[in-house]
């Protein structure tokens, strides 16, 4: 989400002019036939239409086909709904968290450029198509990113946002939180031994209980945040435009209200669960 991430908040008055400019044939040192000038613009028109309004921050065509390439650089993401529509609701969620890190703490949204880069690397010696290119090298990690129709420059900025995210939240909901040994007890007794056909094979507790404890704080922080990104959509102004991603988004809401509870007591996550 590059274009959304470097630039201010734009006015919508802006952000329509600007679109229209690159819409717009190229009229100097005309060196195409029309008819393939005439493809280009419709393309790029295409791709750069307006499809969402958040709080009057567009969301473009062009910024929802680069979030479907950068799913796949986070956990699990070759596993995630990657359709179109559920892009536009990953990127509606963190321009909504965004804005209200501006409101709130704007110095926020500059992590350490140190810190950035080292989660940076992590990402880079973690990825599991970086065992087939060197990824820690320049050359190789372009190449591996070349294959997903990124570069570098677009990947370390949607990392460092991300990251100052993801900071946020941890410190938001997460500081607040305090996991009881009753909680870490009824966790291991009702969901971790009845996964054991032999309770005797199941680790003791002692051995698991950090481990618990960390899960149990992820689904407080998960269920806080899914509540609080609802209360901002519900105060926003929140408008798709694009009637098929409407649609789609309007689906994906209605299956994730359906299923949030369960998924909190059933489905683990190996980390915040953060667009």
């Amino acid at each position: 989400m590059q274009r959304m991430t470097n630039s201010a908040m734009r006015s919508m008055k802006l952000a329509l002019c600007a679109l229209w400019l690159l819409a717009a044939p190229m009229m100097i040192g005309q060196q195409a036939p029309i008819a393939s000038q005439l493809d280009d613009n419709a393309t790029m028109h295409r791709l750069n239409a307006v499809v969402a309004v958040v709080n009057q921050q567009v969301v473009l065509n062009s910024d929802v086909d680069e979030e479907m390439r950068l799913v796949h650089l986070l956990p699990g993401g070759n596993q995630q709904d990657n359709s179109a529509s559920a892009a536009l609701e990953r990127l509606i969620t963190r321009l909504l968290i965004e804005q209200q890190i501006r409101i709130e703490d704007p110095s926020q949204l500059n992590p350490d450029p140190k810190e950035v880069e080292q989660s940076l690397i992590g990402l880079r010696q973690d990825l599991p198509g970086c065992r087939l290119t060197d990824c820690m090298g320049s050359i190789g990690w372009t190449t591996f990113l070349a294959g997903l129709d990124l570069t570098p420059e677009q990947v370390a900025a949607y990392w460092k946002n991300r990251y100052a995210v993801l900071g946020f939240i941890e410190q938001r909901f997460r500081s607040g939180i305090r996991i009881s040994p009753d909680e870490i007890d009824e966790y291991y007794r009702k969901t971790l031994l009845p996964q054991y056909h032999n309770p005797a094979d199941a680790p003791p507790l002692k051995t698991v209980s950090d481990r618990i404890q960390e899960v149990l704080l992820q689904q407080h922080v998960n269920g806080l945040l899914e509540d609080w990104v609802k209360s901002l959509r519900d105060q926003g102004q929140v408008e798709i435009l694009d009637p098929a991603l409407r649609l789609g988004v309007e689906q994906a809401e209605d299956v994730a209200s359906n299923s949030a509870k369960s998924k909190r007591n059933s489905k683990l996550e190996d980390g915040i669960s953060v667009p």
